[in-house]
């Protein structure tokens, strides 16, 4: 993934937010935002939270760890996977119960959820001190 962050360095951001992308940018703008709209919901949220940090999982496994039902899980699965946030992939060979499918988090799903909203909780008492108007 590239990033160009040379508007930075001059301290100035560009008037159009697009502007932001590199001129050969896999996504567009729209596209990133879809990705953090998708991950503003709980439910979205959680469980690319357990891909990102327990690894790929079975709708099986996700549904147990999660206390959802199945039909709740696939709609927002669904909703993960249309963003790119997640992709779902099948064991090509068959076991006993037939093919294994499992779901795992994407790049960007990895960099959304640890670059971006862990990050932010994680840096909340930063921000806390920051903002604080009993400090003054």
């Amino acid at each position: 993934m590239s990033i160009d962050r040379t508007h930075r360095g001059s301290g100035e951001m560009p008037a159009d937010p697009e502007d932001l992308l590199p001129e050969d940018s896999v996504l567009s703008l729209d596209e990133y935002l879809d990705m953090h709209a998708a991950v503003g919901q709980r439910t979205r949220y959680e469980i690319l939270y357990r891909l990102v940090h327990g690894g790929k999982m079975s709708p099986t496994e996700l549904v147990s760890v999660m206390e959802i039902d199945d039909s709740t899980l696939h709609y927002h699965l669904n909703r993960l996977v249309d963003v790119g946030l997640v992709e779902k992939r099948q064991r090509t060979e068959r076991g006993q119960d037939g093919l294994y499918t499992y779901y795992r988090a994407t790049v960007f799903g990895r960099v959304t959820i640890t670059e971006g909203v862990d990050e932010l909780i994680q840096g909340e008492q930063e921000f806390k001190g920051m903002y604080d108007s009993s400090a003054e």
